[in-house]
């Protein structure tokens, strides 16, 4: 489960089998995300800055 440098989140856990991704936000706890591609989990990883990156592609278009 990688810690990631953001000010946004803390931490973040990706399971390939079920496509679940977990973001552990550091305001609101942990929130899961269903139907997750890979390389949306590895373009968050790769982001310079995540919280910009979970707005543009992760935030309102999975539940």
């Amino acid at each position: 489960m990688p810690f990631v440098s953001s000010s946004a989140m803390s931490r973040v856990e990706y399971d390939e089998t079920t496509r679940q991704l977990d973001i552990w936000f550091t305001d609101s706890g942990r929130y899961s995300y269903y139907g997750v591609p890979l390389w949306i989990y590895e373009g968050l990883l790769a982001a310079p800055s995540k919280g910009a990156y979970f707005n543009t592609h992760i935030r309102d278009r999975y539940t």
